[in-house]
């Protein structure tokens, strides 16, 4: 059976968050409409199965758990790299 794609919407503001938020999170057709609003608003997109499969368990609105904080820094630091590039 082929894996539904999974995405996932995260939020962080230093000034305002202690950690990164999940915004919103979902698999098949909602993955797909999440990464469109992402490219519509100029939103970097970056692809990670293992981080989306674990972010896809937290609830929206909540801040992302002490364990996947160095995951998603990195993720974070290699969009700003690439953001930066363009």
């Amino acid at each position: 059976m082929k894996e539904r794609k999974k995405a996932i919407a995260l939020r962080y503001h230093q000034e305002k968050d202690e950690a990164p938020r999940v915004l919103a999170s979902g698999a098949g057709y909602l993955a797909e409409k999440i990464l469109e609003i992402a490219q519509k608003n100029g939103v970097s997109v970056k692809e990670d199965r293992v981080l989306a499969e674990a972010l896809s368990l937290i609830e929206p609105g909540s801040e992302i758990p002490e364990e996947l904080y160095l995951a998603v820094a990195q993720i974070l630091v290699e969009i700003i790299n690439a953001d930066k590039k363009q």
